[in-house]
């Protein structure tokens, strides 16, 4: 019952197709033209009440049917109109829903089919009566031309639309995935630099404690003070409209370095730079330095800032143990090569007297 209930309910047709099928099976009543001049006997009425009740499932039907349940359904139809042909040319509304009908199968399949049908109706038009064979030609084959071409070029453009929502789907979805990706990174680097300046100044302030109180007290308040940025920065990063600017990002690279006791060498040229340039040569100076100060075990570094042969160069050097051959590309060296790798730059490692970390992006990165 509840199966019955659920058919009963719809929906009929498929949404996409709206509410116009319903309106074309009023096409039935070219059926009804003979009996306003010859009333219908009781076996031909019977007939045509069992015809009509018996062909809208199909029809409705047809519009589901995909392959050889579609060809069954033009076939089904066609013999309907083949039946009643000779005796009521009403009988090529018929032929005309079958031409609609091949809309269900692919573009080649569904003109051949369609040919068979015209053909088929120019046939079948020889067993209706002279005096009556163009009414029943002439819908069938000028109506089931048109309506047929019409119903396979829209059934081509519904498609057509649907791999193109299915294509912009997926779009969403990848970019869902970068926009992941691209916090993950943004995450990564902006904790990993604030929490290694929070653990440091942590370290100093356990070791000025109950020796020198203001010391400790000022480190305290930079922790707290990190700490801070550290959540604005996450928030700002999470909310997709995170810039990190590259003074902010020099500031907090001082207060690292000095806070580990790593003397630092700037040499910053004017540079300007895009919104997206300055973003990717801010977070790649933040990461370098945290590594810096996390691994080297450097007693000084180099930053510097220029443009050079065409490219905007940030290179950030250390003098620790040029021994770390084992270099492990984590989730930082991995998020800079792919920030840098959507502007076009690259970003290289080189080992020698410590280790130098080079970023370079192409000039159209600059403002």
């Amino acid at each position: 019952m509840n199966k019955i209930k659920g058919v009963l309910r719809g929906p009929w047709v498929p949404p996409e197709h709206g509410k116009m099928p319903y309106l074309w099976v009023f096409s039935l009543s070219f059926m009804l033209w003979k009996y306003l001049n010859v009333p219908p006997g009781p076996l031909e009425l019977a007939l045509l009440l069992i015809t009509i009740v018996g062909f809208i499932p199909l029809y409705l039907a047809s519009f589901w049917a995909r392959g050889e349940q579609a060809v069954l359904c033009v076939l089904v139809t066609v013999l309907i109109g083949v039946l009643w042909a000779p005796w009521n040319v009403g009988a090529s509304a018929f032929f005309v829903y079958a031409a609609a009908m091949c809309a269900s199968l692919k573009p080649i399949r569904a003109y051949l089919l369609l040919a068979g049908v015209m053909m088929l109706a120019l046939v079948v038009s020889l067993a209706v009566p002279a005096w009556v064979r163009m009414a029943f030609l002439l819908p069938s084959v000028a109506v089931g031309i048109p309506v047929g071409i019409a119903s396979v070029m829209q059934a081509g453009l519904e498609q057509s639309r649907r791999q193109l929502l299915r294509k912009q789907e997926e779009v969403e979805h990848m970019a869902t995935i970068a926009e992941r990706e691209r916090i993950s990174r943004d995450l990564h680097d902006l904790l990993g630099h604030s929490l290694s300046l929070i653990a440091l100044k942590a370290e100093l302030a356990g070791k000025l404690a109950g020796n020198d109180d203001d010391g400790c007290r000022t480190e305290i308040r930079d922790i707290e003070t990190s700490a801070r940025r550290a959540l604005s920065e996450v928030r700002a990063a999470v909310s997709g409209y995170q810039q990190s600017g590259l003074a902010h990002a020099l500031a907090s690279a001082r207060a690292s370095l000095a806070a580990a006791n790593i003397s630092l060498r700037e040499d910053i040229g004017m540079v300007a730079l895009s919104p997206a340039a300055e973003h990717v040569v801010a977070l790649a100076l933040r990461e370098a330095v945290t590594n810096v100060v996390r691994h080297a075990g450097a007693a000084h570094c180099t930053l510097s800032l220029a443009l050079r042969d065409g490219a905007i160069v940030l290179r950030v050097a250390d003098d620790g143990s040029s021994t770390r051959t084992g270099i492990r590309h984590g989730n930082g060296l991995t998020g800079m090569r792919e920030r840098a790798a959507t502007l076009g730059g690259t970003l290289a490692i080189h080992v020698a007297k410590g280790l130098a970390l080079e970023l370079r992006l192409p000039a159209q990165g600059a403002a």
